[in-house]
This record gives C-alpha cells, structure tokens and sequence, in this order.
C-alpha cells in the first residue's frame, strides 16, 4: 500500500486524531458520513475542500487501521 500521505495525525489539531490533509476534518467523520449512507458526492457537498483522493485515503486508513498490521510511519506526523 502506498503512504498515506494525505492522512495527517498532529497533538495541536482535533487532539491528535486523524484528520486529512492537517484540517480539522477527521477521518471518522468521513467514515461516519458514510455509516450514515452519504455518497461521496455528498460528503464534497458538506465538505467541499475534500477530493475523491481524501476520501479514498479515509477508506484506505480505515480499512488499514482494522488489519492486522498496524505501522505508524504509514501516516504523516507533524
């Protein structure tokens, strides 16, 4: 898997949670968007600063984050 560059983990935003590109837009907040059946076109409505790779990248992270092998150097720290 490629480094998930655009997922960004930094203690003076959101306390440390994931968040995309370093805004205060989490990643379980996308995730929870879609738990709540919004498509992606919907979500870049609510949040029209995020591309389809943000979100992909959540997915990514998400699904990363469940596996077995979990790597810290995947994500960007500041």
């Amino acid at each position: 898997m490629k480094k998930l560059d655009r997922i960004t983990i930094d203690q003076r935003v959101c306390m440390g949670q994931p968040t995309i590109r370093g805004m205060r837009i989490t990643v379980s907040v996308v995730l929870k968007l879609f738990a709540e059946d919004k498509t992606e076109q919907e979500i870049t409505q609510i949040y029209p600063e995020l591309s389809h790779e943000d979100i992909h990248q959540c997915m990514q992270y998400a699904a990363w984050t469940t596996s077995e092998r979990f790597d810290l150097n995947m994500v960007a720290t500041v």
